[in-house]
């Protein structure tokens, strides 16, 4: 304490010491020794003063950008998207700004920014005091506040927000004083930033970083947004436009404005004539123009395949965190997976055969509601329960404190509404409840393909209308029915099995544990339709055949808990209930994993990570991320050889439930098929993943909930409804040429430890009334013959 007494005191002496060598300078000395000293004191006083605001004396001014960010400044910039083969399908910014370079932009956009903005650019060094005496002179005299901020100081106040950003420190409280400290700040960093770079440089960082309004960040998009064109082909009434609107984005905006942007437009090119930039003859002519516009504002959802570049945000949010990049505005270059192409081949199918089965579904249900219980009556308040987790319903219930007969009455009034429909959407009036009644009546898809040696997701469709729907049924959990019998049949491979071994299809029960009575019950699995054969089956007859009471009893013999294994190595993700239902697909899984499962035994028992990215460059153009291409052995060749052959048998034993793709894919012979359905228990969840040996695809189909689905197994069933979707896209991708590299054909084993009789032969026949529910109809197992037939069976 006496330390900082000491040291208090000898400042105080050292000031008062100083202080009085000042004033002896004006003591005696004539007039212009004192005008000199003054003149020196105020300069030295403001450079004094410049210095603290820069350092923040004292935390006196608040903090300002170091020279360090205004060297390494990077505005807000949008990150793009692009397929696999180079097109750009979409964006990521929270301000759309698309940087250019100086030659970029026509240099009549420079000119007439220059002539309007600060004609004095080229001589001053960011400051101009000429403008700024005349802003002041006139302010004091005439009271009318004008501009006086040169195209350096606007950038600086673009890019670094000192207005709002960085504070004014404790002298920021003092009335009048903000400001100053604000304006001065803006005059620092212009002059640092006339400092390190060329006036090119200003200019282009201006115009990348300038607001134009319409959410048009910067010169490229603000061309594009108003004019759909490019800043290089930008002409002079144009460009005089744009930079007319920067002294004000709304009053000048030509599309909201048109005669206020007209006048300042002409203004503006009444800059370029007195500055000699125009001719009277040219300003004349184009001072008549109308302003002709091509509008049309970039948003976020603008582009292709919105579910999938959902998917990518998401799969790269861990990466971003961790790396320290944000998708909205470091500029990044994103190159994915997806191929634009069979993008249009996955949606079509989805589209076309969605329309179809909704034409279905409502010939199906008639006037009848598809909530229904076991006993066709309404799911008591099914829809309301749905309005509850509306905005609208919890605005009521805060409006009318909790009651419920104001709530109804309000949800039951017809008002303006949107609605989706396969012919396009259209406005109508309903109330919230029957907009909720109609919505609900639709039945919903999602779809994927990956490479199976690549991991690479090629085509994404997380729904029918991306605008209507947000919630992407490729990730949504879903019961996988039978699809989920692949991995009972890998684990029996990996246990020693083969597809020509045998099991019975007859009745048989068990206790299980039952969560909601709190203890063991009888559980007696049954075939979809209710009988058992009896008939000692091949494995690969009962797989094919979907037949459920070999499955659960394989499940038994092999181990849940193996299997569960099994397929988590495979490619499934999400967490498995180890009952012996898990057999029939009892357990939740999204599309994606069991797509990807699929394509580990495609790929000979070697597990991907599905790749939607497979690199990203930064701004300046360097790669910083690359698609990891490790694979892991999930299975062995051989039991991967072996579920190949069984996944194949779905389109060639008699009976397979797979039967429908020949419809499909019949003319390409020099290409292996096969696949598997799905159904569970209710036809809530339709499901079809299709193989060949360089592409999988899957399909689901069913309600947005649960309770909405069929009420019969045979219009409901996998092979009806998510089987045709595959099926159209395999045949569209097929018939691409620029796809020939996706034909092929699984060949012969390459382990001499699989024999012939293992997997070959056709079974002889075996009664077919135990099929699931994914059963062909009788016109098709008349052709059967023929099929097999002209595959070489």
């Amino acid at each position: 304490m006496n330390y900082i007494r000491k040291i208090t005191a000898a400042t105080w002496l050292y000031c008062k010491k100083a202080f009085k060598w000042y004033m002896g300078i004006f003591k005696g000395r004539p007039w212009y020794i004192k005008l000199l000293s003054a003149t020196a004191s105020v300069i030295v006083a403001f450079i004094l003063y410049l210095g603290a605001v820069d350092i923040n004396f004292l935390g006196l001014f608040g903090k300002s950008p170091s020279m360090g960010t205004i060297i390494n400044t990077r505005p807000a910039q949008a990150s793009e998207i692009y397929s696999a083969d180079s097109v750009m399908i979409g964006k990521y910014f929270s301000e759309n700004r698309t940087p250019v370079t100086y030659n970029d932009v026509n240099p009549v956009f420079w000119t007439a920014l220059i002539d309007t903005e600060d004609e004095r650019f080229y001589h001053h060094f960011g400051i101009d005091f000429q403008a700024f005496g005349a802003a002041l002179k006139d302010y004091v005299i005439h009271h009318d506040a004008r501009g006086a901020s040169t195209i350096t100081q606007q950038l600086a106040k673009n890019l670094f927000r000192v207005r709002t950003e960085y504070s004014t420190g404790l002298l920021g409280s003092i009335p009048g004083v903000k400001m100053l400290i604000m304006k001065t700040k803006e005059w620092i960093t212009a002059v640092k930033l006339e400092a390190n770079f060329s006036k090119e440089e200003i200019l282009t960082m201006y115009a990348n970083t300038v607001d134009f309004g319409s959410n048009a960040f910067g010169i490229k998009t603000a061309c594009k947004t108003y004019f759909n064109t490019t800043p290089q082909h930008l002409t002079p009434e144009q460009a005089a436009v744009l930079v007319g609107m920067l002294k004000a984005t709304t009053y000048y905006n030509p599309r909201l404005h048109p005669e206020n942007s007209m006048n300042r437009r002409n203004v503006v090119l009444g800059n370029m004539l007195q500055r000699g930039h125009l001719t009277q003859e040219q300003y004349d002519s184009l001072t008549i123009k109308p302003i002709e516009l091509d509008y049309s504002v970039e948003n976020a959802y603008d582009g292709k395949a919105l579910y999938f570049r959902e998917a990518v945000k998401e799969y790269l949010s861990d990466w971003c965190r961790e790396n320290g990049y944000d998708l909205y505005t470091d500029g990044l270059k994103i190159y994915t997976t997806i191929d634009t192409a069979m993008q249009r081949y996955a949606e079509q199918a989805a589209w076309e055969n969605m329309k179809q089965l909704q034409q279905r579904f409502n010939n199906h249900w008639g006037r009848v509601n598809p909530w229904q219980d076991e006993y066709h009556r309404e799911i008591p308040n099914f829809i309301e329960n749905i309005a509850k987790r509306l905005p609208c319903y919890k605005y009521l219930d805060k409006r009318f404190d909790h009651n419920q007969d104001s709530i109804d009455f309000y949800l039951n009034q017809p008002h303006p509404v949107k609605l989706f429909s396969y012919d396009g959407p259209y406005e109508t009036e309903m109330s919230t409840l029957d907009s909720i009644r109609y919505m609900e009546h639709f039945m919903h898809c999602g779809f994927t393909a990956i490479e199976p040696k690549t991991g690479y997701v090629k085509a994404w469709v997380g729904d029918l209308d991306f605008g209507t729907w947000k919630y992407d049924k490729v990730t949504a959990m879903r019961q996988p029915g039978s699809t989920f019998k692949l991995f009972v049949y890998t684990e029996a491979m990996n246990q020693g099995l083969t597809p020509n071994d045998r099991r019975e299809d007859s009745y048989f029960s068990m206790n299980v544990w039952d969560n909601e009575q709190k203890k063991e019950v009888l559980w007696a699995p049954t075939n979809a339709n209710g009988f058992f054969t009896g008939y000692n089956m091949t494995l690969k007859s009962a797989f094919a055949q979907s037949v459920n009471s070999i499955a659960v009893k394989i499940g038994q013999e092999m181990g849940i808990d193996r299997i569960a294994k099994t397929a988590h190595k495979m490619g499934i993700k999400s967490p498995l209930h180890e009952t012996p239902s898990l057999a029939l697909g009892a357990s939740d899984v999204n599309l994606l994993e069991l797509v990807n499962a699929y394509s580990t035994i495609v790929n000979d028992g070697m597990a991907h990570e599905p790749v939607l990215v497979t690199r990203i460059l930064d701004r300046d153009g360097n790669t910083i991320y690359e698609a990891p291409t490790e694979q892991t052995e999930a299975v062995s060749y051989r039991s991967a050889f072996f579920m190949q052959q069984m996944l194949m048998a779905g389109m060639r034993e008699p009976g397979g439930t797979s039967m429908n793709m020949w419809r499909y894919v019949r003319n390409f012979s020099d290409t292996d098929f096969g696949g598997k359905t799905g159904t569970s228990n209710n036809h809530s969840d339709a499901w079809f993943v299709g193989i060949s040996p360089n592409l999988v695809c899957g399909a689901w189909v069913g309600g947005e909930y649960r309770a909405i689905h069929f009420r019969t197994g045979e219009l409901g069933q996998g092979s009806r409804t998510a089987l045709p979707i595959c099926g159209q896209f395999f045949e569209s991708v097929l018939s691409d040429k620029r796809f020939k590299h996706y034909h092929g054909k699984f060949g012969a084993p390459r382990d001499a430890s699989i024999l012939d009789s293992m997997y070959q032969g056709i079974s002889t026949y075996e009664p077919l009334d135990s099929l699931e529910e994914d059963s062909l109809d009788a016109e098709q197992e008349q052709n059967i013959e023929e099929i097999q037939d002209s595959i070489g069976a």
